[in-house]
């Protein structure tokens, strides 16, 4: 009998163990610390680009003209060119072209521009430069083209000067300038130009050109148009 009893008392025992067993592994487990967080890799330096320069591009350039073909377009008084002399800032720059076709360079000095390609003033240029520094590189890109222009007067849209593009006809001027007004008189209007100091003035019959006709006046740079 007292075995019995012992036995019930030890099970009584084991039995009340086992929650305060389950409560203590519970807690034990909570108190641990959370598992720390996978630290991010380290970040690299930062790729981004730095802002643009402020300085324009050429592209930027207010009297920019667009793509020109260099070994195409004839320089004239008046146009913006970029010289370029590679490897050498100091030597590069805008440079007008003066009215007597001349620009002036950095130890080249005075030097025809007009009547050459940008090409052909490049070459030049890298000629002449080739007593100073060892094998130049000069390129040569036309900014502005102000010599290359007509002028358009009296009763048309837009008076003023306007780029003469190869093949430019009277018409396709006027039309350029926003068209005659109403107040235009189509049969009095003519063309004026500048021949070795002599001023020339040739009739331009507005309506026949409308048809198609050729009127037998090519545009030259310095033409003015002249609508009464």
């Amino acid at each position: 009998m007292k075995v019995f009893c012992f036995l019930l008392v030890v099970l009584v025992v084991i039995l009340a163990a086992i929650p305060a067993a389950g409560t203590a592994q519970a807690a034990q487990t909570s108190s641990q610390p959370a598992a720390a967080a996978t630290p991010a890799a380290p970040q690299g330096p930062q790729t981004t680009a730095p802002a643009a320069a402020s300085t324009p591009t050429v592209a930027e350039h207010p009297n920019y003209a667009g793509p020109l073909d260099a070994s195409r377009y004839v320089i004239g008084p008046d146009d913006n060119l970029q010289v370029t002399v590679w490897k050498e800032p100091t030597l590069s720059g805008t440079i007008p072209v003066r009215p007597d076709g001349m620009i002036s360079l950095v130890l080249v000095g005075d030097l025809p521009a007009a009547g050459l390609t940008p090409m052909a003033l490049g070459a030049d240029i890298s000629q002449r430069l080739k007593k100073y520094i060892q094998d130049p590189v000069v390129t040569v890109v036309v900014l502005g083209v102000n010599s290359q222009r007509i002028f358009l007067v009296g009763e048309v849209a837009h008076v003023g000067p306007l780029m003469l593009t190869p093949g430019m006809t009277a018409l396709q001027a006027i039309v350029s300038g926003g068209g005659l007004t109403p107040f235009a008189s189509t049969k009095r209007i003519y063309i004026l130009r500048n021949t070795a100091g002599k001023q020339e003035k040739m009739p331009f019959n507005y309506k026949q050109a409308l048809k198609g006709e050729n009127q037998g006046v090519s545009l030259l740079p310095g033409d003015t148009i002249v609508v009464p």
